[in-house]
């Protein structure tokens, strides 16, 4: 008998499919060209970025970092919009000006993804600030990798958020390298979640590429924020396949049997034999990957297709009333 596996189930594995898709795409049109600037991929931290955001509800707050098209398709967003920013198009979610390391998408709490590496944490701080403040139950999730937890944004954003007690989770992705630079030469401690006894704050550390093990700890967290318990500092350890940006350039590490050991783990591929272990036949599974690669690709037409920003579009968004247009680009 086919297991009917749960809307949420297939949703977690369509949105890291829908990750891993465009992730792929977005290499390919990096290398032709069409991205201007860096670009940084999630590829092999999927199963992290979703079981994180899939406990969540839309109206919560997420940030990101420089990594940055992952966090908002885990946390739901629309992939045209996204796409668009990558090639700077006036549809993008920031109107082409973010680009590929600086989006927001208000629409599913993405605050905003910064290549500064660390500053999303006081902004995630201060969202949660703002939710206490304003009375509400919103909570606030911040993404941040293993090189971050040694600035000193780190240390600022999580002391406030456990003096104040505020509804925050912040998630260490630690992916083994700030660059190409070994966690093990940089921390000190086993586990950067250990960092959390500091401040009096709870902690776990998750293997990151088990969706379903992400999802229980970030749960825990989100409601113990949600009910005045106060912010989580949790580690997951999990592996990015690709250099720390596309076309960087060879890194000083094993490149040959440290990346096989970690693909042999493969988020999407672990949870695929999962479902397929309690019933859900491969044919639907197929189905779902076939319909995140059209997707992406209709989101690449949609990109592709519109227009790009207009040059007095720079004085918009900057601040609240439009700054006067020289005279001599309007001639």
């Amino acid at each position: 008998m086919t297991h009917q596996a749960n809307d949420l189930s297939l949703e977690k594995y369509r949105r890291m499919l829908r990750i891993r898709e465009f992730e792929a795409v977005a290499e390919a049109i990096h290398a032709g060209g069409e991205v201007p600037g860096s670009l940084h991929t999630y590829t092999g931290q999927e199963a992290t970025g979703v079981g994180a955001c899939i406990a969540l509800r839309q109206d919560d707050y997420m940030v990101g970092n420089h990594r940055s098209h992952g966090h908002p398709i885990a946390k739901g967003a629309a992939l045209g919009p996204l796409m668009a920013e990558l090639l700077g198009k006036v549809t993008g979610v920031c109107k082409g000006k973010g680009g590929s390391m600086h989006l927001s998408d208000f629409s599913v709490g993405s605050l905003g993804e910064t290549s500064i590496v660390g500053s999303g944490i006081p902004v995630a701080a201060g969202a949660a600030l703002g939710a206490k403040l304003q009375g509400t139950d919103r909570v606030s999730l911040c993404f941040f990798g293993d090189g971050a937890s040694n600035e000193g944004a780190f240390h600022e954003g999580l002391n406030l958020a456990s003096v104040w007690k505020l509804p925050a989770i912040f998630l260490c992705e630690n992916n083994g390298y700030a660059v190409s630079t070994p966690v093990s030469q940089a921390v000190a401690v086993a586990d950067i979640a250990d960092r959390a006894a500091a401040y009096g704050m709870p902690s776990a550390v998750v293997d990151g590429q088990d969706i379903d093990a992400v999802e229980a700890v970030v749960t825990e967290a989100v409601e113990r924020a949600r009910t005045g318990g106060g912010p989580t500092l949790i580690e997951a350890k999990t592996y990015r396949y690709a250099e720390h940006a596309v076309n960087m350039g060879r890194v000083l590490r094993d490149r040959g049997a440290e990346v096989d050991t970690w693909r042999a783990r493969d988020p999407i591929e672990l949870y695929r034999a999962k479902l397929i272990a309690q019933g859900v036949e491969s044919e639907a599974l197929d189905a779902i990957a076939r319909d995140a690669k059209e997707a992406v690709q209709e989101a690449l037409r949609f990109a592709r297709e519109s227009a790009y920003p207009d040059q007095l579009d720079a004085f918009d968004d900057v601040f609240v009333e439009r700054l006067p247009i020289p005279a001599y680009l309007t001639n």
